[in-house]
């Protein structure tokens, strides 16, 4: 039995070794332009099987690699729809450089209709960064990307949207990485001009040792530039949460002299750079008459959980005076859940 799991390992190490192999075979091989859809087997001791399907698209000159990643989280469509229809529009011939594109990284999530988690081992794949190439079935697809895609981009962005339980407000986002100024500079300079409005930039205090948990924070955590898109809402395909994605992919390609296909890029940003995280105590239903994107003063009653008989269990407070980036859209709340986050500027 112990030399069929050492045999069963060696087996799933050399098949990861493969995918390594083959993408890497793509971006080196003297091949431009082209274009190329490979499929990447992941399996587990545990039976579970997926795959991640990836498009390598090679321009007509040499450039940097700029990586897109989608469907982290299967439920959130705006981005995966944005994805296909980017796969379809671009030509390699018009392209410098190369283009890594994950359109669906969670494969199961996304057939399976499951919020957050792979329904195969109900992980969550924002929360497996690094990943663990002995691990569950989600545990395996972060490692993948952590050592097969990240190594090999020069700036990866990570495309979500809101589940089908958050309402949200579409924004840029990146890592205020103070160690690494370069990257973090391009980050903003890219989130910028992507066109999206609201830009906000997270604190980053990761330690070289400690686990990233989310996608683009490993690629921040292995020197990459990185930055994630937000747009989109509710589980459902919204046309101009999905322009605003491709506009955003566009004017970033553009400004890196890879792509010129540049889109609309009016007004004035909205800079955002403390969030304050407002979670539920009660489980039960949740009320608010807000939406993502309005604002709100500190202190200010902006919702209510009440129990199943109607009874109010507790009033929700702003806990600062800023704008709420998202909220939970769908009445049932547990304890613990984020209810809303507020950005504000500090």
């Amino acid at each position: 039995m112990k030399n069929y799991l050492i045999s069963l390992i060696l087996f799933f190490s050399i098949t990861s070794m493969k995918g390594q192999n083959k993408i890497e075979t793509i971006l080196n091989q003297n091949k431009w332009p082209s274009k190329e859809n490979i499929s990447i087997d992941i399996s587990d001791l545990n039976g579970n099987k997926t795959y991640i399907p990836i498009t390598i698209i090679k321009g007509k000159q040499k450039g940097p690699t700029f990586t897109i990643i989608a469907g982290i989280h299967g439920f959130e469509y705006p981005p995966i729809i944005a994805t296909q229809q980017l796969l379809q529009e671009i030509n390699e011939e018009r392209l410098k450089g190369s283009l890594i594109i994950v359109p669906i990284a969670n494969i199961a999530a996304f057939y399976g209709r499951s919020m957050y988690l792979n329904p195969l081992d109900k992980v969550n794949l924002n929360r497996a960064f690094p990943g663990n190439k002995e691990g569950t079935v989600t545990q395996k697809i972060a490692h993948f990307i952590t050592q097969n895609i990240i190594p090999n981009t020069d700036v990866l962005l990570d495309i979500h949207g809101g589940d089908a339980n958050e309402d949200l407000l579409p924004f840029v986002c990146y890592y205020n990485n103070e160690k690494k100024s370069k990257q973090t500079n391009m980050a903003k300079k890219l989130s910028e001009v992507s066109g999206f409005k609201h830009i906000v930039s997270y604190p980053y205090t990761l330690e070289d040792d400690k686990p990233a948990l989310f996608t683009f924070k490993q690629a921040v955590q292995d020197g990459k530039i990185a930055l994630s898109i937000e747009s989109g809402k509710l589980g459902n395909v919204q046309k101009d949460a999905v322009s605003m994605i491709i506009n955003g992919v566009y004017n970033m390609l553009n400004e890196m002299k890879m792509y010129e296909n540049p889109k609309s890029n009016d007004g004035e940003h909205v800079r955002i750079n403390g969030q304050s995280y407002l979670r539920a105590s009660k489980k039960g239903i949740f009320y608010s008459t807000y939406k993502a994107g309005e604002s709100v003063k500190q202190n200010e009653i902006i919702g209510y959980i009440k129990d199943e008989f109607g009874q109010l269990l507790a009033q929700i407070k702003a806990t600062n005076t800023g704008i709420i980036l998202y909220k939970i859209g769908t009445p049932p709340v547990n304890i613990g859940d984020t209810i809303m986050c507020i950005g504000y500027h500090k």
